[in-house]
């Protein structure tokens, strides 16, 4: 099976950031569900069974904390019910965000609100859980709304407040649009649909100058990046609005690999090295 081609490595000055000193983040994994891994990458092995990451992720920021995606949330196994059969699969819940929150003394005014990568069932779960604002563009709310992918959405977002930020053309990373959240460069939130309308990817950037790419569902595992490989043709016709568009911006971020920390939500591996709420 022949890989992407290979795109020439990032070779510009990165953007300028100015992350405050106090801009950390943490990792909040909710539980894990089993794929096999032909169905995540070509050339995925059919005995190989991989754990699929449902983490959410803080942003600890002066100006105000996000929550990027929510993982499981306690009703997590009704939401999988609502799934098409063909699309359930084993899963464990280990502690909502909610519950990691609580339990680790978190001041609950400091958050902002949750960041959504897209609305599918296991990044939103976990917002039935959590009574705080949902960021989410137009395109996506566009498609949650209608969409069969959305169901889930529509049940948990019903009693949340929805905070509709734009996307500007402001070109960053080769992406044609962007929203810098805190006008500093530390959170900039990149379109990038085609696994879903209107699916995004948030780069962060830390005080020590570290970067990362918190990428959704625009791979599924990291070896997807590392061997250029896209989802099978099945999968891409299943799961992406636009398999064409996933397939650019996958070359996007191959191509900056080499100078940032790129996390696929459901790469168990990708988060490691960032620190838990929970140890």
């Amino acid at each position: 099976m022949s890989p992407l081609p290979m795109p020439s490595a990032w070779a510009e000055p990165l953007p300028e950031a100015a992350p405050p000193s106090d801009v950390a983040i943490y990792q909040l994994p909710t539980g894990t569900y089993e794929t096999r891994a032909v169905f995540a990458f070509k050339g995925g092995s059919f005995r190989e069974m991989r754990n699929f990451a449902a983490t959410s992720v803080l942003v600890q920021h002066p100006k105000g904390d996000l929550l990027i995606d929510a993982g499981f949330g306690s009703q997590v196994a009704s939401h999988m019910q609502a799934l098409p059969r063909m699309e359930r699969a084993p899963h464990q819940l280990t502690r909502t965000v909610s519950e990691q929150l609580k339990t680790s003394g978190y001041d609950h005014s400091r958050l902002r609100g949750v960041l959504v990568t897209h609305s599918h069932w296991d990044h939103v779960s976990g917002l039935d859980d959590l009574q705080l604002p949902i960021w989410i563009n137009d395109d996506e709310l566009q498609y949650a709304g209608s969409g069969k992918g959305g169901r889930v959405f529509r049940e948990v977002s019903a009693n949340h407040t929805l905070h509709r930020y734009q996307l500007k053309a402001a070109p960053y990373l080769g992406f044609s649009s962007s929203f810098d959240v805190y006008d500093d460069g530390s959170v900039v939130v990149v379109a990038a649909g085609g696994h879903t309308n209107g699916s995004v990817i948030v780069f962060v950037t830390l005080p020590t100058g570290k970067r990362y790419a918190f990428i959704g569902d625009l791979t599924w595992q990291l070896d997807a990046i590392r061997r250029r490989a896209e989802r099978p043709l099945m999968m891409r016709m299943l799961a992406d609005t636009d398999p064409q568009l996933v397939r650019e911006d996958m070359l996007r971020m191959i191509a900056l690999a080499g100078v940032m920390h790129i996390v696929p939500s459901h790469d168990v591996s990708a988060y490691d090295g960032i620190p838990m709420l929970l140890d």
